[in-house]
């Protein structure tokens, strides 16, 4: 049987030994950090962990100028750290969460958030607000092998050079063994998935010509600028 039609090359994130990371799944915690969540008016000591998903194809690397999405005015940046899976698991222990982790990088969850704030308020799924094209951008990956596994250091991000977002990852409130376990419960998880894990305080709107760098102690950059209207 032949196919109608070709489907577009599989996401693929490069690593930083010169490898190709094929994207399968994109898993996004939300509220993971305490000072982030009040600032979204939650209140993160009685929420458990939740997550939300987007497209592999989202995924984009650093140095890429990425289209300012229609249908919003109120496009916003979201520094955050990123675990790659590289071993698939169910329902795994937080003990042998580590296991499964391929690496780490830095990544952007960019949002509509005018479009995420009208659903959450009407009880609605986000997928307007954050499943949006280009909207992950992501860093070289590394190895834990050569960085190991990163509980504490510098998390900040940058707009034109101007410290938007600092913080520290040990101020997740879930840290990675916890959120990969959590995950797991709901979904098997598979090589190649990636996994977003909260964002600090300090988030805000971006502008067309902007430049967005989310920097991580012991990790590579992640740099993008912010282009014109999508389509225009």
């Amino acid at each position: 049987m032949s196919a109608l039609f070709k489907l577009p090359p599989q996401p693929a994130a490069a690593t930083s030994d010169g490898q190709e990371f094929p994207v399968r799944r994109v898993f996004c915690i939300g509220r993971n950090y305490a000072a982030h969540a009040r600032e979204m008016g939650k209140d993160p000591d009685r929420e458990p962990p939740f997550f939300f998903t987007k497209w592999a194809e989202t995924v984009v690397p650093s140095g890429t100028t990425i289209a300012y999405p229609p249908e919003t005015t109120n496009f916003h940046y979201e520094a955050e750290l990123v675990v790659a899976i590289g071993k698939a698991g169910r329902a795994i222990t937080q003990e042998d969460a580590l296991d499964h982790v391929y690496g780490y990088a830095t990544g952007l969850d960019m949002t509509r958030r005018d479009l995420q704030f009208e659903a959450r308020d009407k009880g609605r799924p986000w997928d307007t607000g954050k499943n949006v094209e280009q909207s992950s951008p992501l860093g070289l990956i590394h190895p834990a092998s050569a960085v190991g596994h990163p509980s504490t250091g510098a998390i900040t991000l940058t707009v034109n050079g101007t410290i938007k977002q600092d913080a520290d990852l040990a101020d997740l409130i879930w840290d990675v063994p916890e959120v990969i376990a959590y995950v797991s419960r709901f979904y098997g998880l598979e090589q190649g998935d990636l996994i977003y894990t909260g964002t600090p305080a300090g988030v805000g709107p971006v502008v067309e010509g902007d430049t967005i760098v989310v920097s991580i102690a012991g990790l590579s950059d992640c740099t993008i600028k912010v282009g014109g209207k999508a389509g225009a």
